[in-house]
């Protein structure tokens, strides 16, 4: 029998998996920091544009990693049995299953300008969207191999390949962008396109240089052998798992999405605000997501290996970490909302002053969420460590589209708060979201637990022991 880890062995083994983790999530999220710098400071209408087809990538994109996501705890629970067999399998048929997803999400993505238009969005804003997502939709194939890879090899807890991976991506991204949005080096001025190209060229870098590590680092792995075989048993049990993860994901990342379609209503301004502040409080939020999954791996290892029980200490270590980092954004967004604000706007912009009033008021509203929204991507990881992913998805349609999109609206229009109303809203529905989510967790360990209890003692399950005599 495995003897369960101390709290401090738990807390090493998540920040040893989780930083980088974290790392390469802030990449990621650099990725649009940087479109959205640039374009901020290029012209505020292309910022906007980027805002609105940003969403629509992100929402697509999210739709189809659940596959993706699906590889951390299959593989993890694979390799804690030392099945590896299995784990190559379950990543083959992850690739498969997305560039399936990405088939469905391309025509989507190609007809975006009239999407935005009949969503009451404003003609240059949906022009300006549908230039960019006409050339960065064919970027969600590599995109999407590149997050397969990315949680084979995190399962594998492989994870500084995986943030050398993303820092080259940040790299090549934003000397993308600068050269073709604002023509610099010789190249031609794009505006919006040129962060379009940018992006769409990082995505391939990204999966060749995944490829290439994959191939020459782990070759005893062969992934890509005998790639274009079906495993028809593996792919059932690959989709079972991921796509409700997937429409978990499209649930909270649509509630976003929702928001931003209502700040376009608001006005161009509280669009490009809403932006800005929506990139910031990502940054943030990339923390407990590389947390979360360092959670959902060591999960799946505990659930593969049947110790139970190290799940147990080891989310109460990764809910202390995530609320340390709680606590330090919310000092940030409560004292320097402003000079945050203040980083993406060229200051000759003659919007500047409003961009950055507006935009400070919401991530003072966003300082109410950051507890919720920590606490609840931290649940769904652990989760998902143990393969439970159908009852979340429930709960995240609930709270994010039953309660927190209709609240935005009704706080933003039919009360009159406008921005911050619609950011409340978000409040609402992240909530809920951490209620349902944190109180399935507990529902779900303590029989496990219990259950691992009982075989570590030889008791059989439901074989209640005998009372004491007295």
């Amino acid at each position: 029998m495995i003897p369960a880890m101390t709290y401090p062995q738990h807390i090493r083994a998540i920040l040893v998996l989780g930083l980088p983790l974290a790392g390469s999530q802030l990449a990621q999220v650099s990725l649009s920091l940087v479109d959205a710098m640039m374009l901020g400071w290029y012209d505020t209408t292309a910022l906007a544009g980027e805002v609105l087809g940003g969403s629509l990538f992100l929402i697509l994109f999210l739709a189809g990693t659940g596959f993706a996501s699906a590889v951390a705890p299959l593989v993890a629970a694979a390799e804690g049995r030392g099945d590896m067999t299995r784990a190559r399998r379950v990543t083959r048929m992850a690739l498969w299953l997305s560039m399936g997803a990405g088939l469905v999400c391309l025509p989507i993505l190609l007809n975006a300008e009239a999407l935005f238009l009949a969503l009451g969005q404003k003609p240059d804003v949906a022009e300006q969207a549908g230039l960019y997502l006409d050339i960065l939709a064919y970027g969600i194939f590599p995109a999407h191999a590149a997050m397969v890879l990315k949680s084979h090899l995190a399962a594998m807890e492989r994870t500084r390949v995986v943030l050398i991976a993303m820092l080259v991506a940040v790299a090549v991204n934003a000397a993308g962008n600068y050269a073709l949005i604002f023509g610099e080096w010789g190249a031609p001025e794009l505006g919006i396109r040129g962060a379009a190209i940018a992006s769409l060229v990082m995505h391939f870098a990204t999966v060749v240089f995944l490829v290439i590590y994959v191939q020459r680092s782990i070759p005893e792995h062969a992934l890509f052998v005998r790639l274009w075989r079906p495993d028809w048993e593996v792919m059932g049990d690959v989709f079972r798992l991921g796509w409700p993860i997937g429409l978990t994901l499209v649930a909270e990342v649509g509630l976003f999405g929702a928001s931003s379609i209502m700040m376009g209503w608001v006005s161009e301004t509280a669009l490009v605000a809403h932006g800005i502040a929506l990139q910031i409080t990502s940054v943030t939020f990339m923390i407990h997501l590389g947390l979360s999954q360092a959670a959902t791996v060591r999960a799946g290892r505990a659930h593969g290996r049947g110790t139970i029980s190290d799940l147990k200490r080891g989310a109460r270590m990764a809910l202390v970490l995530s609320g340390i980092a709680v606590v330090a954004t919310i000092i940030a967004f409560v004292t320097i909302p402003g000079a945050l604000m203040g980083l993406f706007i060229d200051p000759e912009a003659p919007a500047r002053a409003e961009i950055i009033r507006v935009g400070s008021m919401l991530l003072l509203a966003s300082a109410v969420f950051q507890l919720a929204d920590a606490f609840q991507v931290m649940a769904l990881g652990l989760l998902r460590g143990l393969q439970d992913t159908q009852r979340p998805m429930v709960y995240a349609a609930v709270s994010y589209w039953v309660v927190g999109v209709p609240t935005s609206y009704v706080l933003g229009f039919t009360w009159g708060l406008g921005g911050v109303g619609v950011w409340l809203g978000l409040a609402t529905g992240l909530a809920l979201a951490a209620v349902l989510m944190m109180a399935r967790l507990w529902r779900t360990m303590i029989p496990a637990v219990q259950a691992e209890v009982s075989a570590r003692l030889g008791i059989k399950a439901g074989t209640a022991r005998p009372a004491p005599r007295v």
